[in-house]
C-alpha cells in the first residue's frame, strides 16, 4: 500500500533575531539552528551578524549592552500565528523574559514579513511596524535578499534606514 503524503505549500517569511545579553553570538547561532528544525520551516538563508547600540523607547541607550542582530529568510507551511508561537518557544528556551518594553534580552525573534501579507491582530503585526526604521533589520536583510521589499513601502534598499553605515558588521563565521 502506498502512503500518500499531503503536500503543504511553503510561504516565504523574513525573521529578525537580536540578542544583547549573555553569549549573544552563540544564542543567535543556536536560534537559527532551532528555527531550521521547526516542523514545517525551512531556513533558506541567514545574514551575517551586525552590531548596534541598544534601542529603547526613549532612543539609543549607549549604557546598555550592544545588540547582535541577524536576519533569516525561511519558507514555512505554518500559519503566521503558528510561526509566532514556535518562535516564542525558542525565545523562552533561551531565557527570554518580557518585563520591560524594549528591555535588554537574551533573544528576540520578530516576524518582519510573511508572504507579502498585511496582518494586524492583537498578537501580530506584519510587516513588522518598525522594520522600515531599523538598520539592524534592513541591512542584514539586504545581504541575503538584495531586492527585498516591504509591503506598502517598496524596496528596502531605498529606505533611509538601509544605510550600511548605520550598523557595524560583526566578524564571525557564517550562521549557516
Amino acid at each position: 500500500m502506498v502512503r500518500e503524503e499531503r503536500l503543504r505549500v511553503q510561504m516565504p517569511a523574513v525573521l529578525s533575531l537580536g540578542s544583547n545579553l549573555g553569549d549573544r553570538e552563540r544564542t543567535i547561532r543556536e536560534a537559527v539552528a532551532e528555527i531550521g528544525r521547526l516542523p514545517g520551516v525551512t531556513v533558506v538563508a541567514a545574514s551575517g551578524l551586525v552590531e548596534t547600540a541598544a534601542l529603547k523607547p526613549h532612543g539609543v541607550d549607549t549604557e546598555a549592552p550592544a545588540y547582535l542582530n541577524a536576519v533569516v529568510a525561511a519558507r514555512t507551511s505554518l500559519s503566521p500565528e503558528q510561526l509566532l508561537d514556535a518562535l516564542g518557544g525558542i525565545e523562552s528556551r533561551h531565557g527570554r523574559v518580557r518585563e520591560e518594553r524594549w528591555g535588554d534580552r537574551t533573544l528576540d525573534i520578530d516576524i518582519v514579513a510573511f508572504d507579502g501579507l498585511r496582518i494586524d491582530s492583537e498578537r501580530l503585526t506584519v510587516p513588522h511596524p518598525r522594520a522600515a526604521d531599523r538598520a539592524f533589520v534592513l541591512v542584514p536583510w539586504l545581504d541575503i535578499e538584495p531586492t527585498a521589499a516591504l509591503v506598502g513601502l517598496g524596496r528596502v534598499d531605498r529606505l533611509p534606514a538601509a544605510d550600511p553605515a548605520r550598523v557595524r558588521h560583526y566578524d564571525a563565521e557564517p550562521l549557516l
